[in-house]
């Protein structure tokens, strides 16, 4: 051991040239470099025979036990494809009922969407007659679900046959199909509603709005209430002490659901100030009135062409006449074809060719007023149509004596002409007879409603306060 410790493995072949230990250490270092070589690898190229390219079948197979994205095109977890080891059976078994549900869609066909379920055309156009005595098929909402179960069939290819169906034809309503022997049999299935409106009361505080929102009143009855209220009062004007009362259409079924609706009243009370809005169907429409019957439509006549006002009302001198006469209304400069439109609710009484005014259109209104729509390039009213405010009766054109595209615009009051760019007129209707019975016995029995949940939005935050303080205590 101690030879070997003191033995030099590494022998410096530049040193001692011929002596023993430089012989040693030529041989080791000899016998190294041939053990190297020995173990040097065979650099040659390896021959190999192709595969042959993969068949259709085969490559479906491959790039469906693939892994890639799918966003790539990749059929990554999709059904192999057929090869010669599958075997069809010659029968299966079938599930003798199945379960399912179908939704009615947005401008969709009843028997459509049980045909979309599996159910016969003929079936399905049967069921949908019988649906049809009960109610209109258009009634239905869109979103409706419809749950079936369709039975055993005695050939596979045959579409199976319905056994039930259910579904909410209406919020009142449900109807159930059942076959009974071999026919279909329809029952209905009432549902009890309670119609009690839903009346809220409030302090008005910092915001109508946010105060009526937190005493629970839908946002889409909070903008009816504005629009009824400020006929009668500035919303500027009412103070924060102010206090609320809104009655709403509300429907509970005994199933659990709740229908929110339009409102009913709108009501504001600030010291001996009270104001009360009452809606009530005035014909074809519905019109807010006072509690005293008195009902007030404000008109505010729309402007009939978009463009920019080149003549005014008065007297001026005509281009093509040559002489200065009074202009009996306004003109406004717009494009050749722009939209002329109803500047508010009326009947036509004239629509064709007028001397001077070229194409034209009268309008008669309410209250003895008339207005009237020159030099148009094209006529949309017809005589005797009753149109609206902003309906399109024509197109902007240079008829008649013009010099170029424009709308001549004009109005009158009794037959004489008035300056429409001045003219704001109100309609008052009064409620007599057996519609003012009406109208009161309607608003005693909705102010006999009794207020949502015992009180309004001001016990709510003092409930709230009176909560937190509770937490702040037991935090202490």
């Amino acid at each position: 051991m101690d030879r070997l410790a003191g033995a030099d493995l590494v022998v410096d072949l530049g040193a001692r040239i011929g002596s023993r230990e430089w012989f040693r250490g030529l041989f080791t270092c000899v016998a190294l470099c041939t053990a190297a070589g020995m173990m040097t690898p065979d650099l040659k190229p390896l021959r190999f025979t192709a595969e042959a390219p993969l068949r259709p079948t085969q490559y479906e197979q491959a790039r469906a036990l693939a892994i890639a994205p799918l966003s790539l095109g990749a059929d990554t977890g999709h059904q192999l494809a057929p090869t010669s080891a599958v075997e069809p059976l010659s029968d299966t078994p079938e599930r003798p009922r199945i379960e399912l549900s179908a939704t009615y869609g947005q401008g969709d066909g009843f028997a459509r969407v049980l045909e979309r379920a599996g159910v016969a055309r003929d079936e399905a156009s049967n069921i949908a007659s019988m649906v049809s005595d009960v109610m209109p098929l258009g009634d239905i909402k869109a979103g409706t679900r419809m749950d079936l179960v369709l039975g055993r069939r005695a050939v596979k290819s045959d579409p199976r046959p319905l056994e039930t169906l259910d579904f909410r034809a209406r919020f009142d309503l449900k109807l159930a199909v059942q076959r009974i022997g071999d026919g279909l049999h329809l029952k209905r299935i009432p549902i009890k509603v309670d119609n009690t409106p839903l009346r809220i009361q409030g302090r008005v505080g910092s915001s109508l709005y946010s105060s009526a929102r937190a005493a629970g009143v839908p946002s889409g009855a909070i903008e009816a209430f504005i629009k009824a209220i400020s006929q009668k009062l500035s919303m500027r004007s009412i103070g924060s002490d102010a206090r609320f009362d809104a009655i709403v259409e509300h429907a509970r079924a005994e199933t659990g659901e709740v229908k929110v609706g339009s409102l009913l009243f709108a009501g504001i009370t600030e010291g001996r100030q009270k104001v009360q809005m009452l809606k009530w169907s005035n014909g074809d429409r519905d019109q807010w009135y006072e509690a005293n019957g008195i009902g007030e439509t404000r008109g505010v006549m729309q402007r009939p062409v978009l463009g920019h006002l080149t003549s005014s009302f008065g007297m001026r001198f005509h281009p093509i006449l040559g002489y200065s006469r009074m202009h009996q209304g306004i003109d406004f400069g717009a494009p050749m074809g722009a939209p002329i439109v109803a500047a508010t609710d009326g009947v036509v009484s004239f629509a064709g060719r007028h001397g001077g005014h070229g194409n034209y259109v009268r309008l008669n209104h309410a209250g003895g007023i008339s207005t009237g729509y020159a030099h148009m390039s094209r006529i949309v009213a017809r005589p005797g149509e009753r149109v609206r405010q902003g309906e399109l009766i024509g197109y902007v054109g240079s008829t008649g004596l013009s010099t170029g595209p424009h709308l001549h615009y004009e109005m009158f009051r009794n037959g004489q002409a008035v300056n429409p760019g001045s003219l704001k007129f109100t309609t008052v209707q009064q409620l007599a007879g057996r519609d003012l019975a009406n109208f009161r016995a309607k608003l005693n029995n909705l102010l006999s409603v009794r207020i949502a949940n015992g009180g309004s939005s001001e016990k709510k935050s003092e409930q709230s306060a009176e909560a937190k303080v509770k937490d702040k205590a037991k935090k202490g």
